[in-house]
C-alpha cells in the first residue's frame, strides 16, 4: 500500500500527528504546482495552506480510489483554477477558452524550457563544471566556497589561511579566466 494512502488512513483513525508527515514530503510540490499556475508567490502559499487545510479536514471522508497525489493535485487544481478565474484582472490574462476579437482562440505558450533548451543548458552547466574543476587548487577552492557556499572573503580566507586581499586576488584570477574559457557563452 502507498505510504500516503496508509497515512490518510491512520489520519482517518485519529493519529493527527501523522499529517506532518504529508506536508513535508508534498509541500513544496504543491506549492511549486501553484506558483506556476497563479505566477504570484504570496497567493501560491496561501493556496497551498489551504490546499493542506482541506486535506486535513476530508480526512474522515477520504477513500483511495487513486493515488494520494493525484487528489491532492486536483484539489490544488481546482482551488488554482478558482482563483485564477476569480482573479483574472491579477494576473493580466483572460480566461484559457476566451476567443480574441479576430475570433481566433488564444494560444497560451508554455513557459518550460524544452528538452533542447534542457540539453543546452545541461551542456553549458557541464562546461562551467569543467572550466572550474581546471582552475589552480587555491582558485577552485575559493570560487566554490564563494558561489557555491555563499561564503564570505574573511571565512574563504580562514580556510585557506591567508589574507582576504589575497582572496579577493584569487577569485579576480579565477573569474578572469572563467570568463575567457566560457566566452563563447556570452554571445
Amino acid at each position: 500500500m502507498e505510504r500516503d494512502i496508509f497515512v490518510m488512513q491512520q489520519l482517518r483513525e485519529g493519529q493527527t500527528e501523522l499529517f506532518g508527515e504529508l506536508l513535508e514530503r508534498h509541500r513544496l510540490p504543491v506549492y511549486h504546482f501553484l506558483f506556476r499556475m497563479v505566477q504570484n508567490q504570496p497567493v501560491a502559499e496561501e493556496l497551498a495552506q489551504e490546499v493542506f487545510l482541506r486535506v486535513y479536514r476530508s480526512r474522515a471522508k477520504y477513500e483511495p480510489s487513486a493515488k494520494f497525489t493525484t487528489w491532492l493535485f486536483r484539489i490544488a487544481m481546482n482551488l488554482a483554477l478558482n482563483w485564477v478565474r476569480d482573479n483574472r484582472h491579477e494576473m493580466g490574462q483572460g480566461s484559457l477558452d476566451e476567443e480574441q476579437a479576430d475570433g481566433k482562440v488564444r494560444q497560451i505558450s508554455d513557459r518550460r524550457p524544452d528538452i533542447e533548451q534542457q540539453l543546452v543548458h545541461q551542456v553549458k552547466l557541464g562546461e562551467v563544471r569543467d572550466a572550474i574543476s581546471r582552475l589552480p587548487e587555491k582558485q577552485r577552492a575559493a570560487v566554490l566556497m564563494h558561489k557555491y557556499q555563499e561564503m564570505e572573503y574573511t571565512q574563504i580566507a580562514t580556510v585557506l589561511g591567508c589574507s582576504e586581499s589575497a582572496v579577493k586576488s584569487l577569485l579576480f584570477r579565477a573569474y578572469e579566466t572563467l570568463r575567457s574559457r566560457l566566452a563563447h557563452h556570452a554571445v
